[in-house]
């Protein structure tokens, strides 16, 4: 009675491994063409990373805007700060699936394609919502606690009630777009199944105006942490280390940005 499925069993399990093998063939000394391995490798190990250090400096407090902006007005530095790092990491994370989806492309091109295209979309829409989180906050020091809430709520309404809107119609990519790319890539072989599986848990991430941590928020970056970060560490071991003249231009780049900071033009 247990040939059967044991049978099946070991088909699933070697059509799996088959499928990894192709991809990892089709992907031997590919590099990122864009944006290249290190920025790709850098991408993949500090999206995920910021990510999770944005949710977990949040981790305790309620995650609804009531409460966030509380924890806001109480702790205002450590709000701010795991909001950017959320923010940032989210920015970050494009290249990391710019090349996920290229090394799906490779066996699979239609599931790459469309699995990085819809999550990059959702990528903008977690963006934009950044944006109206950074205005509450900077409002509530001007405005004071209750009158942005009276706001926010206000605001909640008016998004519900909002016809169409471009980032309103993107919130679907926003969810949707991990599962595209999850299938993708097992159905490529560019991941197996557990880490397929990790990386659509990002699907269950909370969008919208001052979210903060949920428990399937740490399940969904902690599933992302499993699927991407290991690929980053393969990309920055599959290659020479970079030259002198490419790290001269990193040190540049970095003195120019802080200097850029400290007294670049306000306003």
């Amino acid at each position: 009675m247990n040939v059967a499925p044991r049978g099946r069993i070991t088909r699933w399990r070697q059509a799996d491994a088959d499928r990894r093998a192709a991809n990892a063939e089709a992907n031997l000394n590919r590099q990122p063409p864009f944006p290249g391995r290190w920025v790709s490798a850098f991408s993949l190990i500090g999206g995920p990373t910021l990510l999770m250090t944005g949710i977990l400096l949040r981790s305790q407090f309620h995650y609804f805007f009531p409460q966030q902006l509380t924890a806001y007005t109480r702790h205002p530095t450590l709000i701010t700060v795991s909001y950017a790092c959320f923010a940032f990491g989210i920015v970050l994370l494009w290249p990391a699936i710019m090349t996920l989806a290229q090394r799906i492309a490779a066996t699979n091109p239609l599931w790459g394609m469309w699995g990085g295209c819809l999550v990059i979309l959702g990528l903008f829409t977690r963006t934009f919502q950044f944006g109206t989180d950074h205005l509450a906050f900077h409002l509530t020091d001007s405005f004071g606690l209750q009158a942005m809430i009276t706001g926010i709520d206000d605001y909640y309404l008016a998004w519900r009630d909002t016809r169409w809107h471009p980032f309103r119609a993107l919130s679907g990519p926003a969810f949707l777009g991990w599962v595209v790319l999850a299938i993708g890539a097992y159905r490529s072989g560019a991941l197996g199944l557990g880490r397929s599986i990790a990386l659509g848990l990002m699907s269950a991430l909370a969008l919208g105006t001052l979210k903060g941590t949920e428990p399937q928020s740490v399940i969904a970056v902690g599933g992302l942490c499993v699927a991407l970060i290991p690929l980053g560490i393969s990309l920055l071991r599959g290659g020479p280390p970079p030259t002198r003249r490419a790290l001269l231009w990193v040190v540049v780049f970095i003195v120019w940005h802080i200097l850029g900071t400290l007294y670049g033009p306000r306003g």
